[in-house]
């Protein structure tokens, strides 16, 4: 007689399995490239190589903070997850990681992340880790995401807030420089998602999430996504002025914003061009080659941070 395996799904290809599975809802992916702007962040607010201690408190609870939102927005989205081809085989909306063990995963790591800021780094480091988490789990996922259109421009904030952190964890204070540099990454946040969102249209359309391009023409996201390009780089050069940055960041803002704010026009007139020759719109998120802006955009701002990085050195 066949014997029948209850475990649970994700346990029956053994630890390594499981150990992926759990690593997978805190989406690594995503704690990269906050990386790339926490740390550029932290070695522009020392003017140098951060201390140690510091380094560790941002680097260690930052992907702390990160993976625990990202849990629990992987928890909460299960539902929708299942819905869409590009997600329908993350962990939990899969069955191979039960919501219980999403929810004790990302409370750890939340909780292990302010321990962490609030005692190698310092109590405003901390409060900014907890804003960003309750911000991403619960402004972004629960109240903002399923209702507006508007749910990644407001929710992007709490990707914007390492650079907070990271300031606050050398400096101790805040000041205008890492608000430019959070307004960089909020301005940044739309012209980078909205693309993923139109090559995706139909996936988020069926789990019933209105992104922007689900409720708008394709000319019209278009459009937004050149408006913000023109502000995101403007903050850009803002920054020059405002943290006294010299010819490294200052040649790469403007060459990099350059070359961002040509491909969202290029991209405009990918979809005008379809427009006037009858093209469908559902068709145009997929024709226009949304993803070589998606893609350009994790360079520009990989790029930019990196600049911001150098630029210290190389002015002193």
């Amino acid at each position: 007689m066949a014997q029948v395996d209850d475990r649970p799904a994700g346990a029956r290809g053994g630890p390594g399995r499981v150990i992926r599975d759990y690593v997978a809802i805190t989406k690594p992916r995503i704690i990269e490239l906050l990386l790339v702007t926490a740390i550029p962040t932290m070695i522009l607010a020392a003017r140098g190589w951060p201390h140690l201690r510091v380094a560790v408190a941002v680097i260690v609870g930052g992907m702390l903070a990160a993976g625990g939102a990202n849990a629990f927005n992987s928890v909460y989205d299960r539902d929708i997850d299942a819905k869409m081809a590009r997600t329908h085989a993350r962990p939990i909306a899969a069955g191979t990681v039960s919501v219980r063990g999403g929810v004790i995963l990302a409370s750890l790591l939340s909780v292990a992340s302010l321990v962490v800021l609030g005692t190698l780094a310092n109590l405003l480091a901390a409060l900014l880790g907890a804003i960003a988490i309750a911000f991403y789990a619960v402004g972004y996922t629960m109240l903002l995401k399923r209702r507006t259109p508007q749910n990644i421009v407001w929710g992007g904030a709490a990707g914007c807030m390492p650079v907070l952190i990271a300031w606050a964890a050398v400096t101790g204070s805040l000041s205008w420089a890492p608000v430019i540099l959070f307004f960089i990454v909020f301005w940044w946040t739309p012209p980078h998602y909205w693309p993923l969102s139109l090559r995706y249209r139909d996936d988020y359309a069926a789990a019933g999430v209105p992104m922007l391009p689900v409720v708008a023409e394709t000319s019209s996201v278009t459009r937004r996504i050149i408006v913000y390009s023109w502000i995101m780089v403007a903050f850009s050069l803002i920054l020059i002025p405002v943290a006294g940055m010299g010819l490294v960041y200052s040649i790469s803002a403007v060459v990099l914003g350059a070359v961002f704010v040509v491909e969202a026009h290029l991209l405009g007139r990918r979809a005008r061009l379809l427009v006037d020759g009858g093209g469908s719109d559902v068709a145009q998120g997929r024709d226009i080659r949304p993803m070589r802006l998606f893609h350009w955009s994790i360079t520009y701002l990989a790029l930019l941070f990196l600049a911001v990085a150098v630029d210290p050195f190389i002015a002193g």
